[in-house]
């Protein structure tokens, strides 16, 4: 059978888009709620940065590793413990009564985050022909937009009729879940192991250098992107508008038809096609963020928002698998997610501060530079790819 015709829709590759989808369901079940549930244990403002804070370095960190456990085990073991990790701390997460537990919670919770979504991503890209990369992989994302978009309003329903206990215990079950996935998987597509007596020998690898350019892109997109998930709650309370929740989840129904697009087009025009025409979304969805106010005016730039996020992480980290062989994809995969987690913090942080010396309509619009910044990084990239295989 043809290879280029051949259905990527296998067993496998199901289960693990399923699984990381609710991996990441169960995490952002927490992202609107777990602030709310550190204030009801004593925390101030800036110690609730904290603990939010610790969660992105300790994921950073374990990624900055993370390569070398393939050399000790298994991969779907690897990502098993990564997702056990998640599974313990999500439910441990109610009998934290003071700011010193929540924190360690936080910290451990980081740990198993940041091994689980290198080993899911690396996984998935195993059970995808090469050709179709950049199809399956937008297909593999369709899950997180989903829940990236719909888990907050999800959390939020929950915490409103059963307390933050049984929010907690619902995201352990919902990791249970994908736990059990993963034990389904059979035999990997792609097997690739390395003699257990070289693993002294494998160089520590950081980061892979050939990904940096990629890496600055979606470090770029972070910090804009940190300015919804941190400050729109906040901007659409003091705008008037109540009920926020429907901007995810347009924004979610808009990236899953997206997703199934911009992959197939990253595959047949490459990735400019992609990401320029979605940075220019965000630009738009930016713009009407910072006027709005009405809820209709707000549900509006969900669906230039949706087109952006749904559209740009995969297209990336596609991008990011095919510049690299097989056995180097942990360590591009994670540099990827590490630079759009610091992204993340850094934008937390500085969109902050141009917050409190300015305003929320101000820091919106100040956003736009960074994607200016990302539009010229990418259009650079590719020429610059291009002009050095013309002189090959």
């Amino acid at each position: 059978m043809n290879t280029k015709n051949k259905s990527f829709w296998t067993r496998n590759f199901i289960l693990i888009l399923i699984s990381n989808a609710l991996l990441f369901m169960a995490f952002e079940m927490l992202v609107p709620t777990l602030p709310l549930f550190a204030e009801s244990v004593g925390c101030t403002t800036s110690q609730i940065g904290l603990v939010a804070g610790s969660f992105t370095i300790s994921s950073l960190i374990i990624r900055l590793f993370v390569n070398r456990l393939m050399y000790i085990m298994n991969k779907k073991y690897i990502l098993l413990i990564g997702i056990l990790i998640c599974t313990l701390i999500t439910g441990s997460y109610m009998f934290a009564d003071c700011l010193l537990v929540l924190l360690a919670f936080r910290l451990v919770h980081g740990l198993g985050f940041g091994i689980a979504t290198t080993y899911y991503a690396t996984l998935a890209s195993e059970q995808l022909p090469r050709k179709k990369l950049g199809e399956g992989m937008g297909y593999f994302g369709v899950g997180e937009t989903i829940c990236m978009s719909v888990g907050p309003m999800i959390g939020i329903e929950i915490l409103n009729k059963a307390g933050f206990s049984g929010m907690f215990i619902t995201g352990a079950v919902i990791l249970l879940i994908a736990v059990l996935m993963i034990l389904g998987i059979t035999k990997q597509k792609i097997k690739e192991k390395a003699p257990k007596n070289k693993f002294k020998k494998v160089p520590l690898k950081l980061i892979e250098k050939r990904v940096l350019p990629q890496c600055f892109l979606i470090f770029f997109f972070g910090i804009v992107v940190s300015g919804i998930m941190c400050y729109l709650s906040l901007f659409a309370k003091q705008q008037g508008i109540t009920d926020v929740s429907w901007f995810f989840f347009i924004a979610a129904i808009t990236g899953i038809f997206i997703r199934v697009i911009s992959g197939k087009i990253f595959d047949h025009k490459g990735p400019i096609y992609v990401l320029v025409p979605s940075g220019l979304s965000l630009i738009i969805a930016m713009i009407l963020i910072a006027f709005s106010q009405s809820e209709l005016q707000l549900n509006l730039s969900a669906i230039f928002y949706g087109v952006s996020i749904s559209a740009i992480m995969p297209a990336i980290q596609a991008w990011v698998i095919n510049m690299v062989e097989i056995e180097s994809r942990e360590v591009a995969v994670s540099s990827f997610l590490n630079f759009f987690d610091i992204g993340i913090g850094v934008g937390s942080l500085l969109l902050g501060l141009i917050i409190e010396a300015t305003s929320y309509k101000a820091m919106y619009l100040l956003s736009i530079l960074f994607i200016i910044v990302y539009l010229f990084l990418t259009v650079y990239i590719v020429k610059y790819k291009k002009s050095n295989t013309q002189k090959l």
